[in-house]
């Protein structure tokens, strides 16, 4: 470099100092240099919509603060928060934000205790339909950790862009900021209200496992705050295993679809954003199709019967080569980005409400193109973990909460230890 070089570069290192806000720069300062991002912890957000069945209406919230508390897979040695206004009509507005580490007893543990920052500033606008990212906060976070997320939202936020089926208390404040203090809960909801990620500055060589998937993903059917879904289970073994490596996405979202949209966006128009843009994805788990089958052949079966139309089966018949292009561009489109694939078998459903023999031809000749290794990278035999060795049609008995349908907290661990953890490198 010359000197004329050496002074231009000085002059601009200084106006740039000049320019930006004090607070700005010490955020700056204080980013680890070199960060190693992946996603530990997710939550897909569900565009709002009315109460439909179990599924509640998106609620709304006005100054008033929302505690949250998740647990995370790998840990690292710093960490940051993704936020979500993905289906927001208008800007969000955040008041401010808080985070702690929880020990056994869901206490804070002192001295991890930090305020949110977005670009050096406590308060921030995430505009509509956008995400925002905290500003990375240095702190040790071990595996498996437990953390607290305090939200304050000044004004109103409309239906809000919500994970639905959070299976964790989620407590909503009386009017006011209560950003570190206690308060008596007006509401406690299983929402997860603008809340899409944990990343964390991971150890050199760690990535992510993310799952594409519904409820059976999502956890339903099993036990509420106690961290027992399979991806729950397999994060355990995982960090058991190999120490640091692996965080876990599960973008499962209960009454989600492949090809059809409903109870979220269909898969194949949530994967860019759920999946690909999250950082750190070196595996997917495409665990989804039931809710294709089961409306396609049993909603619509019962709605014709009745007489009585089906949102959600109109325009949603599926056949088995619609299914199978459908599973083909998942694979086609992650890989593209250098991420393996790994597509699960579907569980059997026989004595759900929704099974029917027309579906549950598709869904076996689903798995048999599945496991024939033609679609994927690798495929896991969720059908064979869940599965009554007395009827191989439906669950066994035990491992689902009683619908045919969805597991427990027993079916959850079986998957989860059906899975040969040599297939993530």
């Amino acid at each position: 470099m010359t000197s004329a070089s050496k002074r231009n570069s000085a002059r601009c290192s200084s106006g740039l100092k000049r320019w930006l806000p004090a607070a700005l720069m010490v955020a700056l300062a204080a980013a680890p240099a070199q960060a190693d991002w992946i996603t530990s912890w997710s939550a897909a957000p569900v565009r709002p919509m009315a109460a439909l069945g179990p599924m509640m209406a998106a609620p709304s919230f006005e100054n008033q603060t929302l505690v949250q508390t998740l647990r995370i897979a790998a840990g690292g040695k710093a960490l940051r928060i993704r936020l979500t206004n993905a289906f927001g009509e208008t800007p969000l507005e955040i008041g401010g934000a808080r985070i702690a580490l929880l020990d056994s007893e869901g206490k804070e543990i002192p001295g991890t205790v930090h305020k949110l920052t977005f670009t050096g500033e406590e308060t921030a606008r995430v505009p509509a339909r956008a995400p925002l990212l905290s500003d990375p906060i240095a702190m040790a976070v071990p595996d498996l950790a437990r953390i607290s997320l305090q939200l304050y939202v000044p004004g109103a936020t409309g239906p809000c862009t919500c994970h639905q089926t959070g299976l964790e208390a989620m407590q909503v404040s009386p009017p006011g900021n209560y950003l570190g203090k206690s308060f008596e809960p007006v509401q406690t909801l299983q929402h997860r209200p603008f809340l899409a990620a944990v990343e964390v500055d991971a150890a050199e060589g760690a990535g992510t496992i993310a799952m594409l998937a519904d409820s059976i993903t999502d956890g339903i059917g099993s036990t509420v705050g106690a961290n027992r879904r399979w991806p729950d289970y397999l994060a355990a073994r995982l960090a058991a295993a190999a120490p640091g490596k692996w965080g876990i996405a599960n973008q499962g979202i209960s009454g989600n679809r492949i090809l059809n949209e409903g109870f979220g966006d269909s898969a194949l128009a949530r994967l860019d954003r759920d999946v690909l843009s999250l950082p750190g994805v070196r595996y997917l788990i495409v665990f989804e199709g039931v809710n294709d089958i089961g409306i396609s052949f049993g909603a619509a079966q019962r709605a014709a019967a009745t007489g009585q139309p089906n949102a959600l089966a109109e325009g949603g018949k599926v056949d088995l080569a619609m299914m199978l292009a459908g599973y083909r561009q998942i694979a086609e489109r992650a890989q593209a980005k250098g991420i393996k694939v790994i597509g699960a078998t579907i569980a059997p459903f026989k004595g759900a409400t929704y099974w029917t023999e027309e579906g549950e031809a598709v869904r076996q000749g689903i798995n048999a193109a599945i496991r024939s290794g033609e679609i994927f990278d690798a495929w896991l035999d969720f059908d064979a973990a869940f599965r009554d060795p007395a009827d191989p049609l439906q669950m066994r008995p035990g491992y689902h909460m009683g619908d045919f349908l969805h597991g427990t907290d027993a079916g959850y661990e079986a998957v989860a230890n059906s899975i040969d953890l040599s297939l993530f490198r």
